[in-house]
């Protein structure tokens, strides 16, 4: 275990902002987080469980102990005749355990591919894309509670998951930190290319021929293309959620606009994309000093050079309200804002 003092934290968030822990620590197991936890020199300090840095937007120093799992295990632990059932520590990297997966042959998730972050961080925010999300496959999640270090497991009904939420963002914020993850794999080749720009790459191809590892290579490319590489230029991903409107809402909309696309939630709810949007309203390759709108995925916000935490906020508000004033449509945050 590696603790450090009045650290930066710019290397370990994709915003690339600027700010400094109290204290910053590393652990390789839970054996080793609950001495950390259990110390009398943290007990009372403020903690924050970091994964990647890819979910997350701080705007001032954390005055508390930041702690990064380096917990990097995967293995299978069970099968049945139909599923695989597989675990993976809360400190491995997202897009290495899809390719895990992939290697042993199981599909489910190479939809998710090249998303960044952790494990542990996939169940909080159910992270999805391409018409699949997390929790398509996870069987259960390890928990520890940051005070008591209870350690629990929650199966999937517990986990109250829905659209980029889950019990983790709510009732469960803040309380306790995901120590690993077990998803559910089906022997059965079950690929999804049901989204359109998966249908597009993969025109005249015999769809019972597509295998994970195609439709992997697939969303690489197209990610690729679309959205800009962290290492190069801060951001952390799509800033803002997908807004659910009504059906009422979306046909008034689809009236004036016709290259609007909807995707049915329920009956009377459609999902709409808030990329689209913010298109609409010209802010696309727009920036204001520092910090901008990307040029190729109006979803995407981008620390231009050494903008801080709170001047990215205040341009994510300012993309809101002319949103809201054209549309009146609110769009909210998907990343975490600390």
């Amino acid at each position: 275990m590696i603790i450090k003092n009045n650290i930066s934290l710019k290397p370990c968030n994709t915003f690339n902002v600027d700010i400094k822990a109290k204290y910053f620590a590393e652990v390789n197991n839970t054996k080793e987080l609950k001495e950390l936890l259990s110390n009398k020199q943290y007990i009372s300090e403020k903690k924050l469980i970091l994964g990647g840095g890819s979910n997350i937007l701080f705007t001032n120093n954390f005055d508390g102990i930041v702690i990064k799992l380096n917990n990097l295990s995967i293995k299978i632990i069970s099968e049945t005749k139909e599923n695989v059932f597989v675990q993976s520590d809360a400190g491995v990297e997202w897009d290495s355990f899809v390719k895990y997966t992939i290697d042993k042959g199981l599909s489910g998730i190479e939809n998710l591919s090249l998303i960044p972050g952790n494990v542990g961080a996939s169940p909080i925010q159910n992270i999805g894309a391409y018409g699949v999300e997390v929790k398509d496959i996870i069987e259960s999640v390890s928990i520890m509670h940051l005070d008591s270090l209870e350690e629990k497991i929650l199966l999937k009904a517990e986990c109250n998951f829905n659209y980029r939420n889950s019990i983790f963002k709510n009732e469960l914020k803040n309380k306790f930190v995901i120590t690993s993850v077990v998803f559910k794999f089906p022997k059965q080749n079950c690929v999804n290319i049901e989204y359109a720009s998966l249908k597009n790459y993969f025109v005249g191809k015999d769809e019972n021929e597509i295998t994970s590892k195609d439709v992997r290579n697939a969303v690489i490319s197209i990610r690729e293309r679309k959205l800009p590489d962290p290492n190069k230029v801060g951001n952390a991903g799509s800033f803002f959620k997908n807004p659910i409107i009504t059906k009422e809402k979306y046909e008034e909309l689809k009236n004036e606009y016709s290259d609007l696309n909807g995707y049915p939630e329920t009956n009377s709810k459609i999902k709409i994309s808030a990329g689209w949007l913010i298109e609409k309203c010209g802010l696309k390759g727009k920036h204001i000093g520092n910090v901008g709108v990307h040029e190729k995925q109006a979803l995407v916000i981008v620390n231009y050079g050494n903008a801080t935490g709170n001047e990215i906020v205040e341009f994510s508000k300012m993309i809101q309200n002319l949103v809201q004033n054209k549309f009146n449509i609110k769009i909210v945050n998907e990343i975490n804002i600390i």
